[in-house]
């Protein structure tokens, strides 16, 4: 074992009871990709494009994000030791800086996407009771949205199996008004519909397939994150197999939905009208069509269950990363605090301090907040470039295998990750990426700090020279905003 791999932490207890199963593990899966995305598809998917180039971008992300999860799936048995995700192979592949900076930058999408889960719960809840707003950032919204943090962050508390096994439950509840839309609109569905200017081509405005494909990847970009969030909290399975059964299993469930939610709504609605619906929400406004009014409702009930459920998983997520990354001295020790019940209280109280404070920030300054949660979107994209290229160095090396074993399958999905993941990047805008680097200059005197406390040295030659150039960047990237040269909005 060498000095970047720890053996996995059991329970503050011992007992096996705390582990987790193969279910609980595909419902953290299933219920951090599925949140209240995939009940804004219809419209998002047919704004910029036609249902045949729909159909090529789902093919093309199936068969990269298929890469990334037989990635993780494969690191998480041959490498059982680094049991903390993304994070853990980042550090092991690529040293201790990277990998803080890779939970560094999932720790801060988790949060913020979190905000905007919490927030989206109320902007729904909106259509039954005004007051909330559609934007769900009025008074009433955000002292609802409070109740449901510290409610949540209560639960957790009372250990991560407890939690985790009530995910199971909101996630079969938010996959059933899922499962009736996917029926319903499926009896509805109308070919003659479907197949009217099938590849756009009577649509100017969408541009040629190529064009249509690339406005579909911006979609498919953020429906898949959450892919790893059975590696996340490997440390607490049960099996290490199932880190790798929950993955692929949550990732064909995902997908399936996904595709049947995207097209379905070509037959009962053209492309056209579809673009024309309200973004947020538009499986309702499908579902009403096919159906009528009571279709509207059942969907928005869904996407509460769905987003409160989403809610909870990142709230696991985003406590466990920086929990794992303390534990292993790459941030300060207060984010390794555990309870009596083996949950990470420490990084706990500090990820939903924040999100907190960050709730009565979209109150009086929404659009300062959105501007942070675009930008650390993208910063979640660069773990997954880390453990796909972790995993085609590992097999182009031959660590970890036995003497003789093939690598040429492992050595293609790793590599195919890897292009993938950087692509995605590269699609979400380097504008983007650039400004990334504000919130990771942010953590590197975080990281110096937790080194320091521990008496270790903080950065090799190339690190230091990385560190540099992230604060150097992040300079950039901040007078580049003050001018308004580039902007996250």
């Amino acid at each position: 074992m060498s000095v970047t791999e720890t053996a996995p932490t059991p329970a503050s207890d011992g007992k096996p009871s705390r582990k987790l199963g193969l279910v609980p593990l595909i419902a953290l899966v299933v219920g951090s990709m599925i949140g209240g995305g995939v009940f804004s598809l219809p419209q998002n998917m047919a704004k910029g494009a036609s249902p045949g180039a729909v159909i090529i971008g789902w093919l093309i992300t199936g068969i990269g994000m298929l890469a990334l999860a037989f990635v993780y799936q494969g690191l998480s048995t041959r490498k059982p030791a680094l049991d903390a995700g993304p994070y853990s192979y980042a550090r092991a592949g690529f040293g201790d800086f990277i990998g803080f900076n890779s939970a560094w930058g999932y720790w801060l999408s988790a949060w913020l996407g979190n905000v905007s889960y919490v927030v989206l719960i109320f902007g729904a809840l909106s259509y039954f009771y005004p007051a909330f707003g559609a934007e769900g950032n009025t008074v009433q919204a955000i002292i609802g949205a409070s109740v449901v943090l510290w409610v949540t962050h209560a639960l957790v508390l009372l250990g991560i199996r407890q939690a985790a096994i009530i995910n199971v439950v909101t996630t079969l509840a938010k996959l059933a008004p899922i499962a009736l839309f996917i029926v319903l609109v499926a009896i509805a569905f109308n070919m003659p519909t479907f197949s009217i200017d099938i590849w756009g081509i009577e649509t100017p405005d969408l541009g040629g397939i190529m064009a249509q494909v690339k406005s579909t990847m911006l979609v498919t970009l953020w429906v898949f994150i959450g892919i790893e969030g059975a590696s996340v909290v490997s440390g607490r399975a049960a099996k290490r197999a199932d880190i790798g059964r929950a993955t692929i299993i949550g990732f064909i469930l995902a997908l399936s939905i996904y595709l049947f939610v995207s097209l379905l709504s070509f037959g009962v609605m053209t492309q056209p009208e579809l673009a024309g619906l309200p973004a947020a929400a538009s499986m309702a406004n499908v579902l009403e069509q096919a159906v009528g009014p009571w279709g509207s409702i059942v969907v928005r009930i869904g996407l509460v269950i769905s987003v409160a459920g989403a809610f909870l998983s990142w709230t696991l997520f985003a406590a466990e990363i920086p929990y794992r990354a303390a534990k292993e001295g790459m941030l300060p020790a207060v984010f390794a605090k555990e309870n009596k019940n083996g949950s990470p209280a420490g990084a706990l109280w500090i990820t939903n301090i924040f999100v907190q404070i960050f709730l009565i920030v979209t109150l009086f300054a929404n659009s300062t907040y959105l501007a942070l949660f675009y930008i650390a979107s993208t910063a979640i994209l660069v773990p997954y470039v880390l453990s796909g290229a972790y995993a085609f160095k590992l097999a182009l090396s031959g660590e970890g295998y036995a003497a003789g074993e093939r690598r040429g399958r492992d050595m293609f999905y790793g590599a195919l990750a890897t292009v993938y993941g950087a692509w995605l990047v590269y699609a979400a805008g380097p504008a983007y990426l650039l400004m990334c680097a504000i919130l990771y200059a942010v953590g590197v005197p975080i990281y110096w700090y937790a080194r320091f406390r521990r008496g270790e040295k903080a950065f090799s030659g190339i690190e230091a020279v990385i560190g540099i150039g992230i604060v150097i960047a992040a300079g950039i990237a901040a007078y580049q905003m003050w001018t308004g040269a580039i902007s996250a909005l």
